[in-house]
């Protein structure tokens, strides 16, 4: 049972650590221009997005770990 909810949580947060990884701007935009990131640059509150958007990218990868360490012990 432990197994499968850890299965669950690590195929969630990968995905959204994809979503989180794409939707960030590189040197070239990235999708967040797609979706009108680049518009929101010049407003006043593009950081505050930018750095929400940068911890809830290392939250899901500190989650991404835990579960990969916790898979790997569990399925020795």
């Amino acid at each position: 049972m432990l197994t499968i909810v850890l299965v669950v949580i690590h195929v969630l947060v990968s995905l959204a650590l994809i979503l989180f990884v794409l939707l960030h701007s590189g040197r070239g935009g990235g999708l967040s221009d797609m979706f009108g990131g680049s518009v929101g640059r010049t407003a006043a509150g593009s950081t505050v997005v930018e750095r929400n958007l940068d911890r809830l990218t290392v939250l899901c990868i500190v989650i991404f770990t835990f579960t990969t360490l916790a898979l790997g012990l569990r399925l020795q």
